[in-house]
């Protein structure tokens, strides 16, 4: 594997239960936090997040020309698949962020990271998951994700399991649709989406992180539901960008099999079939909240969440 400088950060951790540190045979202020997928837009926030709180983080990377973080990031090149770069970047690992992207084989890639970090006495993790794994079963990308999960628990981890709902920002592939032709072409139904904002996502990934980090013992495994304020139909979405727009917007309707063609444009055949698939499942079962996620969101941050209508209002601000 290629060697990096390796930064430290002036601050260290906040003080830690001394059992912390021995359980996980490391001397005293040296527990890394270990972020992958991180100069994807989720993980670059997460360890901007967590470098803002004091921590020490190392960040796994595919390709350092785009690790543009903060200083004192310690950052390793390598992949899933290479378990040579994976144990590398595991080594002297007190707690992992384990994010992996929608890829063809992301089942494999997410068990041989969790099988080396066990083998590095990793105990601790958070997961980015999505919501509804275990709902939408035929969707391969969720049905991967829950394979994951069930891992995760067989295999023992103190680990935290960020059940996430679609992207807000993922709708920023379709602002010129919406912009110029006054149509939300996005298949989302009438059942609903609670979209989240990736800047909630990453803040909560990393008081997670550093929840398991410093307690004393490893904490029991938990699940937490990442939903936006809003639960929003095609229509509701529609009236949104109608709103801030100041001119009219329509929703283009549930046409699946329409949107798996657009995507062909820019995506593997394999993966806009999957989301056509999603997409399927927002119509018949939606992505909605259970009772309470909202409120134990916000009291985690601290503030409200970000809205759909503030992303909207912010696009159309920088167009």
């Amino acid at each position: 594997m290629s060697k990096y400088t390796v930064y430290r950060l002036s601050g260290g951790m906040d003080t830690m239960d001394s059992s912390s540190n021995t359980s996980f045979n490391q001397p005293e202020n040296h527990m890394t936090i270990l972020v992958t997928g991180a100069t994807g837009t989720v993980g670059r926030q997460v360890v901007t997040q967590l470098v803002n709180r004091g921590a020490a983080v190392r960040a796994l990377v595919r390709d350092p020309a785009k690790a543009q973080f903060p200083a004192g990031v310690e950052v390793l090149q390598g992949d899933f698949l290479d378990v040579a770069s994976l144990r590398a970047a595991m080594s002297g690992v007190s707690t992992l962020f384990l994010l992996n992207g929608v890829v063809a084989d992301e089942f494999t890639q997410a068990l041989i990271a969790l099988n080396v970090a066990r083998e590095a006495g990793i105990e601790r993790i958070v997961y980015l998951s999505v919501i509804h794994a275990d709902v939408y079963v035929n969707v391969p990308h969720f049905a991967g994700k829950f394979g994951v999960e069930r891992m995760i628990e067989q295999m023992g981890f103190a680990a935290t399991i960020l059940r996430s709902a679609y992207f807000i920002g993922n709708d920023l592939t379709i602002k010129d649709v919406v912009l110029n032709h006054g149509v939300y072409p996005m298949p989302v139904g009438g059942k609903g989406l609670a979209m989240i904002d990736t800047r909630d996502i990453a803040e909560i990934a990393a008081i997670e992180l550093l929840r398991r980090e410093q307690a004393a013992t490893p904490l029991p495994l938990d699940r937490i539901n990442l939903v936006g304020p809003d639960t929003l139909t095609g229509t509701d979405i529609a009236a949104i960008w109608s709103d801030v727009l100041e001119r009219p917007v329509v929703y283009g309707g549930d046409d699946t099999a329409g949107f798996e063609q657009n995507l062909l444009h820019f995506m593997p055949a394999w993966m806009a079939y999957d989301m056509r698939l999603m997409g399927e499942r927002f119509l018949t079962d939606g992505m909605r909240p259970e009772a309470g996620d909202v409120e134990r969101l916000t009291t985690l941050l601290g503030r409200p969440l970000h809205s759909y209508h503030e992303f909207a209002a912010a696009v159309v601000a920088s167009a």
